[in-house]
């Protein structure tokens, strides 16, 4: 097999990528319309099914930039293979799974499991820019946000009919294949021994910092998957244990997040306060929506996954259309009026009787704003974060994704309560105006992404402002 042209995108490492990346995004929305089968089956609660939803953000959200820094230094393609295999192997954990229990450390499994692609496919990207000379094509990066953004939209519509068709235990099954599939691809495209840049220089690992920084997620995420009074003592812990962190941090050479470098870069941290809020808006409209439909509007798991169909459709061609074009500004702009219209006025309209046109026109706007941002934040973070870093930099925006996602179960739960009532639902429309008003209030300013895309030389420009703006923090 001849190697890849030299100064051009090595186009074999697409597959691998892009079916990779999809492990995460389908995994986390085919569980939405499972719940109430799975909680029948087993005979459990709500408050206690919402551990298949919780234990896998928790799993991705502590694993992703710690993988992501493990590609940083040793490379992609062992963390991608060895990831991977554990997908399978959680799959027919899942399948096999004779308690809830044993269902929730299947979940968690998947999300250690899918840690991997996303900040491998970012620094394999990155690398390619850095061997060919040039920058990587757009439409590569178009193909990674429909797998990461879009494809996590079929996630119900795809979970339904498999419900439909075989039960439950089918959502973990598709797995095994995806994995095989990984598996192949990757032993086979994915290059041998480019190591990350850091490992040529430091070949040290900051394990303290990575057990401080899951300590303190960990902690965190915990308290906002249950908020109360006897959780309280969670807070103080978390604050305790990100003071241990930023302090290790601060003073290591070799950080596993280099707190000095990621202060400074204010661009970057701005996308990363992005991600948490579209994310947020997003997954309530995921979980609180398909939850009402199958409990307000009375339909089943199949009938609730085709409905978001239109969020998959307008996501798809949205960010097919608007992926070969590299500016950021107006897609994060349009994105947040997106989420202010169909979450906060559209959906606040609807009712038992609405019709079903209206319904569509939910998922439908939904579908671009998420096309949008999604891309947005992502091309953003490619030209904002430092080269040598960016698989930990890729981590992190999952990470932030899903703080999002926890605190929108946070706000489901506190909306919907007991039932999935339409004033519940409306009052959850009334906080997702909220995220669609703060998207923009941390867009519109933002002269940085402003300049990513306008003109050929504003990209370097732009990956600079970031970079140098931290080595002077």
């Amino acid at each position: 097999m001849s190697g890849p042209a030299p100064d051009r995108f090595d186009r074999r490492l697409v597959a691998p990528l892009i079916l990779g990346s999809t492990l995460n995004p389908i995994n986390s929305a085919m569980i939405a319309v499972a719940l109430v089968p799975i909680g029948a089956a087993f005979g459990a609660p709500p408050s206690q099914t919402v551990w298949l939803v919780s234990g896998l953000y928790l799993a991705t959200a502590v694993g992703q930039p710690v993988v992501g820094r493990l590609v940083d230094k040793y490379g992609p393609r062992r963390l991608f293979l060895v990831a991977t295999a554990l997908v399978g192997v959680a799959g027919l954990v899942g399948m096999l799974a004779p308690t809830l229990g044993v269902l929730v450390v299947a979940r968690v499994l998947l999300g250690f499991g899918t840690c991997a692609a996303y900040p491998a496919a970012m620094s394999l990207i990155r690398s390619e820019a850095d061997r060919t000379g040039v920058d990587s094509p757009q439409g590569v990066l178009t193909a990674l946000t429909v797998a990461n953004q879009v494809l996590a939209v079929v996630g119900p519509t795809l979970g339904g009919l498999l419900v439909g068709l075989g039960g439950w235990r089918t959502i973990f099954s598709v797995n095994v294949p995806l994995s095989l599939g990984c598996l192949l691809l990757g032993w086979r495209y994915l290059p041998r021994g480019r190591a990350g840049q850091d490992a040529r220089h430091h070949p040290g690992l900051d394990v303290l910092g990575m057990a401080l920084f899951a300590g303190t997620l960990t902690s965190a995420l915990f308290f906002l998957m249950a908020p109360s009074l006897g959780h309280a003592w969670l807070v103080p812990l978390a604050v305790v244990l990100g003071f241990g962190f930023a302090r290790r941090e601060l003073r290591q050479d070799d950080a596993f997040i280099d707190l000095r470098v990621l202060g400074g870069n204010r661009p970057l941290l701005t996308t990363y306060a992005r991600q948490t809020v579209n994310y947020t808006a997003s997954y309530c409209l995921l979980y609180g929506y398909v939850q009402w439909l199958e409990d307000g509007r009375g339909l089943d798991a199949t009938q609730a996954g085709l409905l978001l169909l239109p969020v998959f459709v307008t996501g798809l061609v949205t960010t097919l259309i608007t992926g070969r074009y590299a500016e950021v500004w107006v897609k994060l702009v349009v994105g947040g009026i997106g989420i202010v219209v169909a979450n906060g006025i559209v959906l606040a309209t609807v009712g038992t009787h609405s019709s079903l046109w209206l319904l569509v026109l939910v998922g439908a706007i939904a579908g671009v704003t998420q096309g949008l941002v999604g891309l947005a934040n992502q091309n953003a973070l490619y030209h904002q974060a430092e080269p040598s870093r960016m698989g930990a930099s890729a981590g992190l925006l999952r990470t932030f994704m899903y703080a999002g996602a926890l605190i929108a179960a946070a706000a489901v739960a506190a909306t919907l309560r007991q039932d999935a009532t339409t004033a519940g639902l409306h009052e959850l429309s009334t906080f997702m105006l909220g995220c669609g008003v703060v998207l923009l209030l941390l867009t519109l300013p933002d002269r940085s992404v402003r300049r990513i895309g306008r003109t050929p030389s504003s990209t370097t420009s732009t990956q600079k402002d970031g970079v140098h703006a931290a080595d002077h923090a």
